[in-house]
């Protein structure tokens, strides 16, 4: 496995990043032992960047991930967590807290969870409208210069927040969705993190599936696609045949949709890491291939004919979700 260094204030890491989030539940039912298996698995195959959040599965994930880094290295690992979004006994989100003695708050839990005595990179999962961020980046410096927290990160923010949180303190990497057909940063985010020496770790490579290739449209009951616009018709319909032209070049490549997609991701620059969101070893297996993957001058106009910039139908989330992403401002 490659490594990249995220950003120039941030820790090296692998190329390709291992999003933990699907593991508990939040698409559905995953098989406990099944994610252990293909946490170990990653590791393995050289990936040392572990991305998870305290709120998913209401801290069931950074026990699944401690669990599987029973007998691993400390120091060969790059644990990168998300704080301050809120939940309920029933699953429900109930907004974000970023306050200074939240952020701490949250970091000692996670911690305890993850059974470790610092987390890599610290960042709180949405901009908190009703705090400053300088007041949240302030408080999660203060943990650094305790060794509680080595690096500081962001997530979905704009270009203003951007700025200012820089400000306070060097910041390692934006955490934010980038794919083929969402490519919103590219106009202004990319460009202010690439100016400031911030890294991009992008989530969302396959577009929740959408562009993995083992998608037909079906929708069973209880799907969690079902709620984002991208999904619905008829932007649903549009969007179909746009992964039909996808699987075309990628047909004529010799590889699988969704590595072109994450290869897609990975040739936009060695400032960005992708993160893939595989809970089961045979999904990690295809999207490690995409490591291998070379695209020529040729094959990205050809990638860029089958999905223009733009042409995607939906928005990411659905609207109440959407008020929250400070990212939205600058696409």
């Amino acid at each position: 496995m490659n490594t990249r260094l995220l950003g120039l204030h941030g820790p090296r890491v692998s190329a390709i990043g291992l999003g933990c989030m699907a593991m508990s539940g939040l698409y559905g039912p995953a098989d406990e032992a099944e994610s252990i298996a293909t946490i170990r698995a990653a590791l393995d195959a050289g990936i040392t960047l572990l991305d998870t959040g305290d709120f998913y599965g209401m801290g069931h994930n950074e026990l699944l991930i401690r669990e599987a880094l029973r007998g691993v290295r400390r120091e060969d690992l790059v644990l990168s967590v998300k704080f301050g979004a809120l939940r309920d006994p029933s699953s429900g989100w109930s907004g974000y807290d970023c306050r200074p003695q939240a952020v701490k708050n949250f970091l000692a839990y996670s911690l305890k969870r993850l059974g470790v005595d610092y987390v890599d990179i610290y960042r709180p999962a949405r901009l908190d409208k009703a705090v400053p961020i300088e007041d949240t980046v302030g408080a999660i410096a203060e943990m650094v210069k305790a060794g509680y927290v080595r690096h500081i990160g962001l997530s979905e923010v704009g270009v203003e927040t951007i700025r200012k949180a820089a400000f306070v303190h060097p910041i390692c990497d934006l955490q934010i969705e980038y794919s083929l057909i969402s490519r919103g940063i590219e106009a202004r985010i990319l460009p202010t993190c690439r100016d400031l020496g911030i890294g991009i770790t992008a989530y969302g490579v396959l577009s929740r599936g959408l562009i993995s290739g083992h998608w037909d449209g079906g929708q069973s009951a209880g799907d969690p696609r079902q709620r984002f616009p991208r999904f619905m018709s008829p932007n649903l319909e549009h969007n179909l045949g746009l992964v039909e032209s996808l699987r075309s070049v990628a047909d004529g490549k010799g590889v699988t949709m969704a590595q072109l997609a994450i290869a897609w991701v990975a040739a936009q620059g060695n400032d960005i890491v992708p993160l893939v969101g595989a809970r089961r070893r045979m999904s990690l297996s295809e999207a490690l291939g995409a490591a291998a993957i070379t695209l020529t001058t040729a094959d990205l106009a050809r990638i860029e004919a089958a999905v223009p910039s733009g042409a995607v139908a939906g928005e990411r989330y659905a609207p109440r979700s959407m008020q929250d992403l400070d990212s939205e401002r600058d696409s």
